[in-house]
């Protein structure tokens, strides 16, 4: 099992974000043998995307390989804090080099077609508030755009470990780590099922 690890938060080791993605990929490795490539893209930022006319330019070959990286995934990890109500830039350059047309998606006579189906994404969403229901769910542009992005080109496995609340206060923050940590101990029992 190929496993691409990706962490996009730039609070390093103060993320929630980034302890959740550690904690899955170690259960990942733990069930079955991966071989896991991971990239920090808060240190190691990509650019953001512009046409490029240059093939042979070093930033067509880095888009070229992030893309074969997806491509060559089964599983891929993503550590999506939530900021300012959405994603990270960082995590939308890269969802900028995946999204290809002719590659991870195709429009045909019927629309679009999403051809980077059968790999299951898990993704690990930090936030500081709670935006999963009540009167702040309005608000999160997170999930549902990682939903439909990841759906536009074919994926339908996704899986969201959240912890919400973090900001809120020491005892709120330990309870949607908990929260989080059994919800990833489950992830290999809803696999087998």
């Amino acid at each position: 099992m190929n496993v691409l690890h990706l962490d996009t938060s730039a609070l390093g080791a103060h993320s929630v974000s980034r302890q959740l993605t550690a904690a899955i990929v170690a259960q990942l490795v733990n069930e079955q043998t991966a071989a896991v490539t991971y990239h920090d893209l808060a240190s190691e930022p990509l650019s953001h995307w512009l046409p490029n006319a240059d093939p042979a330019s070093a930033e067509a070959q880095r888009n070229e390989a992030v893309l074969q990286q997806f491509l060559d995934a089964d599983v891929v990890v993503i550590g999506a804090p939530m900021y300012n109500f959405s994603i990270t830039t960082q995590l939308k350059a890269w969802l900028d080099r995946v999204m290809v047309a002719g590659r991870t998606f195709r429009y045909g006579p019927n629309g679009p077609e999403g051809l980077a189906g059968g790999k299951r994404v898990i993704i690990a969403s930090s936030r500081g508030g709670k935006y999963s229901e009540g009167p702040a769910a309005a608000m999160d542009f997170q999930e549902p755009y990682l939903r439909t992005a990841l759906g536009f080109i074919g994926i339908t496995d996704v899986v969201f470990v959240r912890a919400e609340g973090v900001a809120m206060g020491d005892e709120a923050r330990q309870a949607a780590l908990q929260a989080a940590h059994a919800a990833i101990g489950e992830l290999a029992l809803r696999k087998a099922a």
